[in-house]
């Protein structure tokens, strides 16, 4: 069945209706060798559609992107103050993924991406409460402040899970710390609500897990597929 080539490119995946006018305004889009123009239909059953030479990806192909989000970046896909977006450091993919879940601009680390809507809501569903382990370096820290981070408190009307919470480093001279943090929710600034609650204040903030799917030495601003191995893993 024919449809117009915007709706094929934004149905892959490739980019917004709108984003996908521009790129045939700019002839990247041939169907049958041809260069398209805007208004094109095509059946993406039988026709070859190809943007800057290559084939589009199949309908049903999903791809699972880790990204190490640096700071500064927002997760949301349109942010009114035009802030930069983490969906910019991942848009070299070739498709059109969504972040799995957010990580606040302030905070960095472990980002994941898809186009696949049953996998991103599985993870992000409270019922499966998928582990996420942070790094956070804090200032105020003392011993009593450390113990009420462990005690689960109310969040936005929920009582969270207990927190694992373990003392990685100390200053010597000041009252300066590294934690490492693993919470079970996912409630919106989680974590640095719990240190401020607990009288810390968080000067650094990054995801190093979640599930067993680790950040490793991955640097900053750059992402790679997960492997399928590690996708059977997080389902």
């Amino acid at each position: 069945m024919k449809e117009r080539l915007q709706k094929i490119l934004a149905s892959r995946g490739i980019c917004s209706r709108r984003k996908a006018e521009e790129i045939i305004s700019a002839g990247r889009v041939t169907c049958n060798g041809q260069v398209a123009v805007l208004g094109d239909s095509a059946d993406p059953e039988v026709d070859i559609i190809a943007l800057d030479g290559k084939l589009l990806p199949s309908a049903d192909e999903h791809v699972y992107i880790l990204l190490n989000k640096p700071r500064g970046y927002v997760t949301t896909l349109s942010d009114e103050k035009g802030r930069p977006n983490a969906a910019q450091l991942v848009a070299d993919c070739g498709k059109r993924v969504y972040p799995v879940g957010r990580l606040d601009m302030d905070s960095e680390g472990l980002l994941l991406f898809t186009n696949d809507g049953a996998f991103a809501n599985m993870l992000m569903h409270p019922k499966h409460e998928v582990n996420k382990t942070y790094a956070v370096v804090v200032r105020g820290y003392s011993d009593a402040a450390l113990e009420r981070l462990k005690q689960p408190v109310m969040l936005d009307g929920y009582l969270i899970r207990t927190p694992d919470v373990k003392l990685v480093r100390k200053s010597a001279t000041s009252d300066r710390a590294e934690l490492q943090v693993t919470i079970h929710e996912g409630r919106n600034r989680q974590v640095r609500r719990m240190c401020d609650m607990a009288g810390m204040n968080v000067l650094r903030l990054t995801r190093i897990s979640e599930g067993a799917l680790q950040l490793g030495k991955l640097s900053s601003g750059k992402w790679r597929y997960l492997t399928p191995e590690e996708v059977e893993m997080l389902k």
